[in-house]
């Protein structure tokens, strides 16, 4: 299944040139007439990084990510734009790769204990799950830099979330030079 998610995703970063999604106008607007920071967003986290074959572990606790001002981002190609598309697409195919690929270890797990395959809570999770820094961990596909992957404990599922101060603080950033 790795192999076969390697593979995907590497047809799928063939296949894109770009995956950084537009601040739809509206949210421009707003962006050119507030002077003040965005609350809780640093520089470093605004700044676009590198995603095109590059690999995290970083999960968040959905609650906690809610908390600090993240949506759950919308599995949808929302553009209309050939080349959005494409990158709408991308980001949505590697979301959906990584979650498959969590959703088949949470498989194993169970089936090792199929007397009594218990729900993950999140530190349960990246210990068992995403196993940080161990050679069997699951390396999940990195996503832009207004998105973070998120553990929903109550769906029992891997999902992406979308920080959209981040978005309006990048957008203040390139509109300040």
């Amino acid at each position: 299944m790795k192999i076969l998610c390697r593979s995907l995703l590497t047809l799928l970063l063939a296949s894109v040139a770009a995956c950084s999604r537009p601040v739809p106008a509206a949210k421009t607007a707003e962006v050119k007439t507030a002077n003040a920071p965005s609350p809780g967003v640093t520089a470093e986290e605004a700044t676009p990084r590198e995603t095109l074959n590059k690999t995290t572990q970083h999960v968040l606790n959905l609650k906690q990510a809610l908390a600090e001002g993240g949506v759950l981002a919308s599995t949808k190609i929302e553009s209309t734009n050939p080349l959005m598309q494409s990158a709408d697409a991308y980001r949505t195919s590697v979301a959906k790769i990584a979650a498959i690929a969590v959703e088949q270890a949470i498989q194993l797990r169970n089936a090792q204990s199929v007397s009594d395959p218990k729900p993950l809570a999140y530190a349960e999770f990246v210990r068992e799950i995403i196993k940080p820094g161990q050679p069997d961990g699951i390396n999940l596909p990195m996503l832009p830099y207004y998105q973070e992957y998120a553990w929903d404990e109550q769906a029992q599922k891997l999902v992406a979330v979308d920080f959209p101060a981040r978005q309006a603080e990048h957008e203040k950033q390139r509109n300040a030079n």
